[in-house]
């Protein structure tokens, strides 16, 4: 017999009591080779990978090189949010104001509630266009009303307009939030916020 595409061969044994030929299929183990071990399939990187290995350059002072992964993770993930915001706070930190602000604002065209480039943008708004910057801050306590930071920003802008009351209202939610930034509340507004003493037991001696 021939042998098949398979490498299939037939091997006949006579059956003696009829005399007709039974006929049984023998596959041969060398039709089926052990197929030839692949290398591993090297796939790239993910955004979510870049961003994670951005951030430990960041964290390790290599701003330019976390700088390098960010615009990566942007090329696969244009919309993502916390690379243009690394990348605001590394040009915010190297004194590049406008990237910084152009990084914040792709941040928060993104996810208009991130606080804390919200916060940022204020900061660099302060001086330069106050109302700016007050609006920011108010939408970072909308986002976090426990943004003690924050609460002291716009106590600082409402102090500036001679807005007092305000002022202390803000600087009240502020060291209320976190009791140590009392310190840096304006002292003309810190003793209204200081804590009432605590009133002397009944029949103390005076």
């Amino acid at each position: 017999m021939k042998r098949g595409r398979l490498l299939v061969v037939l091997s006949g044994a006579a059956a003696a009591a009829t005399g007709v030929m039974a006929w049984s299929v023998v596959v041969c183990s060398a039709a089926f080779p052990e197929p030839a071990a692949r290398p591993p399939v090297k796939r790239p990187p993910t955004a979510d990978t870049l961003l994670r290995t951005g951030l430990t350059l960041q964290q390790s002072a290599d701003p330019q090189g976390a700088s390098r992964l960010y615009r990566k993770v942007l090329a696969l993930d244009p919309d993502n949010a916390v690379a243009w915001y690394n990348l605001g706070v590394i040009a915010h930190e190297d004194g590049r104001t406008a990237d910084a602000r152009a990084a914040y604002e792709k941040t928060l065209k993104i996810d208009p509630s991130f606080q804390a480039a919200l916060f940022n943008e204020a900061l660099l708004l302060k001086s330069s266009d106050p109302d700016r910057a007050m609006g920011l801050l108010e939408r970072a306590v909308g986002a976090d009303p426990r943004a003690a930071t924050a609460h002291l920003h716009l106590g600082d802008l409402w102090a500036r307009k001679h807005r007092d009351e305000e002022a202390a209202d803000e600087f009240r939610s502020a060291v209320a939030a976190d009791p140590a930034l009392l310190s840096q509340v304006p002292e003309s507004f810190r003793d209204a916020l200081r804590p009432a003493p605590e009133p002397s037991p009944a029949g103390s001696a005076g």
